[in-house]
Formats: C-alpha cells, sequence, structure tokens
C-alpha cells in the first residue's frame, strides 16, 4: 500500500524546486520588482524544500526502513536501495542548506544584483544547483518506488 506521506513529500519538494525555477525566471533580466519576486519564490521555495525534508524524513524513519527497504532489498532490484537510497540520503541533506544560502545571498544582495553581474551568476547558479538536485531527488524516488512495486509485483 502506497503511503500518502511520498505524495506529500514529492509534491512539496516539486513545488520548492519550481519556486527556484521562477526566481531564476525573475533574475534573468533583474529590476527591483523582479528581485523583489525572486525573494519571494525563493522564500516559498526554501519553505517547501524544509518541509519536504521533514515529511520525506518522517517517513523514512516510520514507514521506509520496516516496511519498504526490507522489500526492496530482498526484490529484483537490491540495487535500488543500496546506490540509490543511499545516495539519496546523502545528497538531500544539502538541499535545503543551498536553497537557504540562495534565499539569503537574494535578502542581502538586492540592490547589488541589478548591477553586478558576478554575483547574479552566482545566484543563478546557486537556484540551479537547486533545482538540479531537486530533480535527481525526483527521479531517484522514482527509481526506489519503482524498486518497490516490481518487488511486490504491482
Amino acid at each position: 500500500m502506497t503511503n500518502i506521506l511520498i505524495g506529500v513529500h514529492a509534491a512539496l519538494g516539486e513545488i520548492g524546486v519550481l519556486s527556484f525555477l521562477w526566481c531564476i525566471v525573475e533574475l534573468l533580466n533583474p529590476t527591483d520588482k523582479r528581485i523583489k519576486r525572486a525573494i519571494i519564490a525563493s522564500v516559498l521555495g526554501t519553505i517547501f524544500i524544509f518541509a519536504s525534508w521533514v515529511a520525506g524524513g518522517y517517513y523514512y524513519v516510520n514507514f521506509y526502513g520496516e516496511n519498504v527497504k526490507p522489500v526492496i532489498k530482498e526484490g529484483l532490484q537490491p540495487w535500488a536501495h543500496s546506490v540509490v537510497t543511499e545516495t539519496k540520503e546523502h545528497v538531500f541533506l544539502f538541499l535545503p542548506f543551498i536553497s537557504l544560502l540562495a534565499t539569503s545571498l537574494l535578502v542581502r544582495h538586492k540592490k547589488r544584483l541589478i548591477k553586478e553581474h558576478v554575483l547574479k551568476k552566482a545566484v543563478i547558479s546557486l537556484c540551479w544547483l537547486v533545482v538540479l538536485i531537486g530533480l535527481a531527488m525526483a527521479g531517484m524516488g522514482y527509481i526506489i518506488s519503482s524498486a518497490f512495486r516490481s518487488s511486490i509485483g504491482g
């Protein structure tokens, strides 16, 4: 049986990723209004990413370890846990903090972003890193879920 927390975790994470994509778009040609919108997008993205982190952690501690992990490890694709889940467990730790760093830079240096292209590129790069890691997390989650479903014949 699929746990609702998986969907909540994935949805919160994807909304967070889309928020940082919005932030990137606003920063491509920054103005005062666009920087304000970029800050809103990054704050929302950071909140959603932290919320996804909490939902995923709760699911992992209370359901995955007892119910899903053993099925995957004994199933048709045990590598899905030993490689993909283990990678996801370590890489996801960076995501909330990178998003918080990008948001902090936006808030602290909002006046400088219009004129300083190096700073703008650095913040955009951090936002892209959040987007790419977030999409990688979604892909890894799909692989893990698929391995579980294939192991139970679903």
